[in-house]
């Protein structure tokens, strides 16, 4: 409930998700329903005129739009290379989560400012009861949206479509702090409403932090060690395969590439060092799920001083290459 979820479209697709027609069917229904409830709200913030109120629209507004990338994934990821796009259009994912990282710090600064303004100049908080309600109703929507994405998930397999559900019950209780400020209100305490609403403002940067540091990783092509260290421990494992070298791996889209160098017997033939490479991409290809294909350069292992790689040298300037 304290460590913020991931917004990454890699961690919300998981293999029985992407194939599965119901899991992207119930990803799709409950960003709708979440999308419905935050104009309900926002109808209501602005009869109400509750800062706390528009934060928390705001904060379900600004979790659809973390979809965005993954619908941008789905709708542009499957189309097939071109000779200008040789690696296909998976990068425009990142393009989109750029959009989305500026409309998140967009609605974050909002927040703040209404509830920072309300601070400075006291107003009465009309219509406590519709506040509260629509509260309940951002509460319920997400528990609703909940119940539905863990019901799901659960039945086709879906780790990510699980962990997305259990985030959307965390986020319920973000909207039950709504409550607080309209009883606060209620008991003429005018500065309740706006310190709620810079709570939720504080939530809302929450979720702004962990979308930007993937966004960034995701263009500074970063991806987990863990990989890289099981990628490598593949390779070790595979006949032939005499020591790994260089291990690259890139997210495009919400798939993987690798490039890989291995070292060979010296002595092996064109067809064996080949038949090798291509044992060590399968290997590859079942050791990470989210794979597409990799590279494999087998390079013959170096003896008696012989640099195979000697007319390279000079070209080679930029340490790790």
């Amino acid at each position: 409930m304290v460590r913020p979820h991931s917004h990454e479209a890699a961690d919300k697709v998981d293999a029985a998700l992407e194939a599965s027609a119901e899991g992207m069917r119930a990803l799709w229904i409950s960003l709708l329903a979440l999308a419905a409830t935050a104009v309900l709200q926002a109808v209501v913030a602005v009869l109400s005129g509750s800062v706390a109120l528009l934060g928390d629209t705001l904060h379900n507004a600004a979790d659809a739009l973390t979809a965005v990338p993954l619908g941008i994934a789905f709708l542009l990821g499957r189309r097939p290379p071109t000779r200008r796009y040789t690696y296909g259009f998976g990068r425009a994912e990142d393009l989109a989560g750029v959009v989305v990282v500026l409309a998140i710090a967009a609605s974050s600064a909002a927040a703040g400012y209404a509830a920072l303004q309300r601070l400075a100049h006291p107003q009465a908080v009309t219509h406590l009861w519709t506040v509260a309600a629509a509260a309940l109703i951002g509460f319920a929507g997400n528990e609703l949206v909940a119940r539905h994405r863990i019901r799901v998930g659960r039945r086709i397999g879906s780790a990510a479509l699980v962990a997305d559900g259990l985030h959307a019950r965390t986020d319920g209780f973000t909207s039950l702090a709504v409550l607080l400020g309209a009883a606060g209100a209620a008991l003429g305490w005018t500065w309740a409403d706006p310190v709620v609403g810079l709570l939720i403002t504080a939530a809302i940067l929450a979720v702004l932090w962990q979308a930007a540091r993937e966004v960034w990783r995701r263009l500074m092509d970063a991806v987990d060690p863990e990989l890289v260290a099981t990628a490598e421990h593949a390779l070790l494992h595979v006949p032939g395969v005499l020591g790994v070298g260089t291990v690259r791996l890139r997210w495009i889209g919400h798939r993987l590439r690798a490039e890989c160098d291995v070292l060979v017997d010296p002595g092996s033939t064109l067809v064996a060092a080949h038949d090798t490479s291509v044992r060590a991409e399968h290997a590859l290809l079942h050791a990470l799920p989210r794979l597409t294909g990799a590279l494999v350069h087998p390079d013959p292992q170096p003896r008696d001083g012989v640099d195979h790689h000697a007319v390279l040298a000079r070209h080679r300037s930029a340490p790790g290459l």
